[in-house]
């Protein structure tokens, strides 16, 4: 055991065990096969691949930050998910966030450049994915968030 030191601080969970957690919970409450019935606590270990100690810690944190909700029994564990919030879909991947979505159109204007059968196409679509570099991810950004959400963000 380490000695504690009150001024290091915590070690990172959310990319080792929180997010694992999400994305497993997230794979089994968006199946469809089972409709709308909450999962077994249970259910999400073999699914995360994780300890299980560690899944009911994650469980617990996802429920206080409002990701998940969870079904307690009368000792207040969690025991079952019912379901996740729009912000676990986005965190998960199950739906699109505006920085991926503009990631995803630079990777298009750039393969489409790469791949335009005559050299006018090929350099309306350079153009265009220079264009878009040029505007930045912040920007570019707010522009997928006005396509996804379907409204038009102010600049700050």
């Amino acid at each position: 055991m380490y000695p504690v030191n009150p001024e290091r601080p915590l070690d990172d969970v959310w990319f080792t065990r929180d997010l694992p957690v999400l994305r497993a919970i997230a794979r089994l409450v968006d199946r469809s096969e089972h409709g709308s019935s909450p999962y077994l606590l249970g259910a999400v270990v073999p699914a995360s691949g994780l300890p299980k100690a560690e899944v009911v810690a994650a469980a617990q944190a996802l429920a206080a930050a409002g990701y998940i909700e969870p079904l307690t029994n009368h000792a207040g564990d969690i025991v079952r998910i019912t379901a996740i919030s729009a912000e676990a879909r986005r965190l998960a991947g199950l739906w699109p966030t505006p920085q991926g979505e503009w990631d995803r159109l630079l990777e298009q204007l750039t393969a489409r450049a790469a791949q335009a059968p005559t050299e006018v196409e090929r350099h309306r679509w350079r153009a265009f994915a220079d264009a878009a570099t040029a505007v930045g991810p912040d920007d570019g950004a707010l522009l997928m968030s006005a396509l996804i959400g379907g409204y038009v963000p102010r600049r700050r």
